[in-house]
């Protein structure tokens, strides 16, 4: 037995189970990743199963069965030679630092001896996920029928909320002044005409118009930003590191999955 065959070995059986136990040694494990947005949300990753590796002694007999299969030999032979090949693998792992799985990835050891896995990034071990591809939302090019359909529906949306202000506002100043006009006449005295105060601007009708239409500005606002932060943690549970993409590149991304992992 030799790296080249165990890779294919192992890229083999993971295909149909969810794990494969490299006895002695560890586990890889293969999971699915839901899809994804990156580039500030303009493109749409599909699913696909990724292959990580937790160094965990298991028990399982898929690959020892999978060798005996294929090279007709029995199981006992087959659990044989598999052990003693991965203990002169671990023994390398652990000197070397390196072992590349071709086809696969590379299985890495820390000072430690902490192993971990790197995946190649053009690994596919998802049949099911056979021709999606990233879909990016900046190659649509609105026609001018959506772009003229959304001008009519911007200013029907403004008209809607700032015509009910102005007639209030209409209104009550229309009011205001019907109720000050016998104000303008001058009250006569006996000493002659007597000149009434005026009202400090903003004391009036008119003014609390102006002060209801910015505090519901400022409400609507609040209300937009909660609704922000409300769809981010929905985002969020619903499709876990969402947002990973945009605060980390692919080299930290494959450091977090393996401290996840582990």
């Amino acid at each position: 037995m030799d790296i080249d065959l165990l890779s294919k070995m192992v890229k083999e059986v993971i295909l149909d189970r969810d794990k494969v136990v490299l006895p002695g040694l560890g586990t890889f494990v293969a999971e699915m990743v839901p899809a994804t947005f990156s580039d500030k949300g303009f493109t749409i990753n599909p699913p696909y199963r990724r292959l990580y590796f937790r160094q965990r002694i298991e028990e399982d007999s898929s690959l020892a069965e999978f060798y005996s299969a294929a090279n007709q030999i029995s199981k006992e032979l087959a659990e044989n030679v598999l052990a003693d090949f991965l203990k002169e693998l671990k023994q390398v792992l652990k000197e070397k630092k390196v072992v590349v799985f071709p086809g696969l990835g590379r299985l890495r050891a820390t000072k430690e001896n902490n192993f971990f896995f790197v995946p190649d990034e053009d690994l596919d071990i998802y049949p099911e996920g056979f021709g999606l591809a990233p879909i990016s939302l900046k190659t649509h090019k609105e026609t001018k029928e959506e772009l003229s359909a959304a001008v009519e529906n911007l200013k029907s949306i403004i008209s809607s909320d700032s015509g009910p202000i102005e007639d209030s506002e209409s209104q009550e100043d229309s009011g205001s002044h019907q109720e000050q006009e016998p104000l303008e006449e001058p009250s006569v005295g006996p000493e002659g005409p007597v000149c009434l105060p005026e009202s400090p601007a903003g004391a009036g009708p008119a003014g609390s118009t102006r002060l209801a239409f910015w505090l519901k500005a400022a409400g609507l606002a609040i209300a937009v930003i909660v609704a922000l932060l409300i769809l981010y943690a929905v985002l969020s549970n619903i499709f876990p590191g969402i947002f990973d993409s945009l605060l980390y590149n692919k080299e930290q991304l494959r450091i977090l999955e393996y401290l996840k992992a582990s």
